[in-house]
């Protein structure tokens, strides 16, 4: 298969499925990352009004500032990081730090590429527009067409199933733990598209696997 065409660069998520993982630990960590969901839901908020700020940065300059795509980028590793950690995927049941930083050393990494230049034109309806089909395959997976993932959806569902397997066998289905992978890179891929982070338009494929190469593939 052909990398070029298939590849997304802009966005690289790796998760490293942590073994041994608890058999019961995860019926309780929607009480354990309950400090990080209040932090996230201030995050959020400072996010939405970031990426307006950088909406009209792009209109004018073509750039997004630096500083301003950093903070939302970190805003997205958090919740990416806490989404393994709890019922986004159950990969690890190392607490997630409370960090916007890249956190090298824990198994859940999203990146995205800066970009030098992004197009005026294309900021004024990505975001609500070229991102609807998206948004619709997305509320199917996360349960709204909105990037969280503990209100429902297909996401949810199946990592409960691993909960569930993890229960009664101690393993977690890597089949599984692939799929689920593959349903959130989606899901951060057209996060950060919608939040105007970049201009290539993600694609409609199910890129399963732990992790991608440098190209963006999945490896």
């Amino acid at each position: 298969m052909d990398s070029r065409r298939t590849s997304y660069p802009p966005v690289t998520v790796t998760a490293e499925l942590d073994s041994p993982l608890s058999r019961w630990l995860w019926l309780v960590k929607w009480i354990l990352v309950i400090p990080h969901w209040i932090v996230l839901f201030f995050l959020w908020i400072a996010f939405l009004l970031v990426t307006v700020v950088a909406f009209f940065a792009v209109l004018f300059t073509e750039r997004f500032p630096r500083p301003l795509f950093d903070f939302n980028l970190g805003v997205l590793r958090w919740s990416w990081r806490v989404s393994y950690y709890s019922y986004g995927a159950l990969g690890t049941d190392r607490y997630p730090p409370f960090s916007l930083g890249p956190e090298p050393g824990y198994p859940a990494r999203l990146d995205i590429a800066y970009p030098e230049r992004l197009s005026r034109s294309l900021v004024l309806v990505k975001w609500w527009l070229l991102a609807i089909p998206h948004y619709l395959v997305i509320a199917f997976f996360t349960g709204g067409a909105h990037v969280d993932w503990w209100s429902g959806g297909l996401i949810t569902l199946l990592t409960v199933i691993a909960g569930f397997a993890l229960a009664f066998t101690s393993r977690y289905p890597r089949d599984l733990f692939d799929l689920v992978v593959g349903l959130n890179r989606w899901v951060l891929r057209v996060a950060a598209y919608a939040s105007l982070m970049t201009d290539a338009y993600p694609p409609f494929r199910l890129d399963q696997g732990r992790g991608e190469r440098e190209d963006g593939y999945p490896r």
